[in-house]
């Protein structure tokens, strides 16, 4: 099908430094000089921590003598010079997504609906799960679904495997999509910066089970769900989206658990795209966001 992105000749260069003088015209000067038009740049500099985020996307004209693979391996000068931790994409390959599940769908079936549609510019690489249940929805999509079954004793081996799809696979991100398991910190740290999570309640409130009905003993008004990286320190990542729906007094645990499926879908779909468009920065325990 013809996905909506029109990614031909569209490219992404990331760069993160010390701030300093230069480093805007240094970088747009090398892309113009190699006959690349510049057609978004987005740049913050953070004055508490002393770090300058630029995302830049860029075309190549028809007239310049340079390839996307020249021009990659060209700015490995400025950077050196410039110091700065960068890399740059093409927009035409498409990042290699695994999903993680559970027994809940409802995040499952909203990203292989966005992805049918070409809302997600991924290719998803399997749904691996630690249940059955949802086998049927993942291969009527022509979707490799892996059993990864889960115990106290099996954790370690089913982990390593996990690990061994993920580089047979050559997967680029891993997305938990209500997988209902705790990863080792071993695969935490394995995973950083490359795996996304859903935690259904709006961070940093109303952590552990049954959230929705914790929300719903204290009266709040509002509930969401919040999209943050997986690390060591449970639901504790650089959050990357929440989202949020208005609710009151009227509004049962139940009625809480569906609205809160919505913002579940919402949050993560938009931190999938997020993340695999190339506009995120990890800056500590926090994220920097170019929409």
């Amino acid at each position: 099908m013809e996905s909506q992105y029109k990614t031909d000749n569209q490219f992404v260069l990331k760069v993160n430094c010390k701030t300093g003088t230069g480093i805007v015209s240094s970088i747009t000067s090398y892309l113009a000089e190699r006959g690349c038009n510049i057609t978004e740049l987005s740049q913050f500099d953070d004055k508490i921590s002393g770090q300058f985020f630029m995302r830049c996307v860029f075309s190549i004209l028809g007239d310049s003598q340079h390839s996307f693979d020249s021009l990659e391996t060209g700015f490995g000068e400025v950077g050196e010079r410039l110091g700065l931790e960068w890399s740059m994409h093409d927009l035409q390959s498409p990042p290699r997504v695994l999903i993680m599940v559970s027994r809940f769908d409802h995040c499952l079936v909203d990203l292989l609906y966005r992805h049918h549609k070409g809302e997600l510019n991924i290719e998803l690489t399997g749904v691996v799960s630690n249940h059955e249940d949802l086998r049927e929805i993942v291969e009527r999509e022509g979707i490799p679904f892996m059993h990864l079954p889960v115990t106290p004793e099996t954790k370690p081996q089913q982990e390593a495997r996990l690990m061994e799809i993920v580089e047979e696979t050559r997967t680029e991100l891993v997305v938990l999509a209500r997988y209902m398991q705790v990863l080792s910190d071993d695969l935490c740290q394995k995973l950083q910066g490359r795996a996304i999570n859903i935690h259904h309640s709006f961070l940093p409130g109303f952590k552990g089970a049954k959230p929705y009905h914790q929300a719903f003993e204290r009266g709040v008004k509002l509930i969401g769900a919040t999209a943050h990286y997986v690390t060591a320190d449970l639901d504790e990542g650089p959050i990357i989206e929440q989202s949020v729906q208005q609710v009151n007094h009227a509004y049962y645990p139940d009625e809480l658990v569906a609205l809160g499926r919505n913002t579940e879908t919402m949050a993560l779909a938009t931190a999938v795209k997020l993340h695999t468009e190339h506009r995120i920065f990890l800056s500590g325990n926090k994220t920097i966001i170019f929409k």
